[in-house]
This record gives structure tokens, C-alpha cells and sequence, in this order.
């Protein structure tokens, strides 16, 4: 597995990483139609754009890590409901 693969897999680098699993596996079980996979796209894609959010605020209020670590990701969606 490369590097790059390798930091896709890491839940403290990728927040969405069930999305995308969900996503493959939908793609994987309807042989690869999308138009079956609608809904997975769209939950991976809200998940992203919240994440985005919530990093880009962080960056803005100078907060380092910008993306927080996968246990304040817990914590944060716990806190909120699932908000995607």
C-alpha cells in the first residue's frame, strides 16, 4: 500500500473514512453503478464539506491541528448529533 493510501486509511487524517467505505462497498455490491449509489455520494460529500468547515474555522481562529484528531471528532459529533 503507498504513503498516500496509507494516510486515506488513517481515521486521524481522514474524517469521512466510514463514508468512503460505505461508498466502495456500495460500488463493489451494485457492480459499479452509481445511479444505485446516490445516497452514499451524497452522505460522503456532506461529510466532507462539514469537516472542510470545521478545519478552515480552526485555521481561521489559528487553532493547530486545523483538523482535529479523530477523538475530538468523536466528541464534536457527539456533542452536535451526527450533523450528515
Amino acid at each position: 500500500m503507498s504513503r498516500h493510501a496509507k494516510k486515506l486509511r488513517d481515521h486521524d487524517i481522514n474524517p469521512c473514512l466510514a463514508e468512503t467505505d460505505a461508498t466502495t462497498k456500495c460500488m463493489n455490491d451494485n457492480n459499479y453503478n452509481k445511479d444505485m449509489c446516490t445516497d452514499y455520494f451524497l452522505k460522503y460529500r456532506n461529510c466532507r464539506k462539514f469537516w472542510h468547515g470545521i478545519m478552515m474555522q480552526r485555521k481561521r481562529s489559528g487553532v493547530k491541528p486545523e483538523m482535529p484528531s479523530a477523538e475530538e471528532r468523536k466528541k464534536i459529533l457527539e456533542s452536535m448529533g451526527k450533523p450528515y
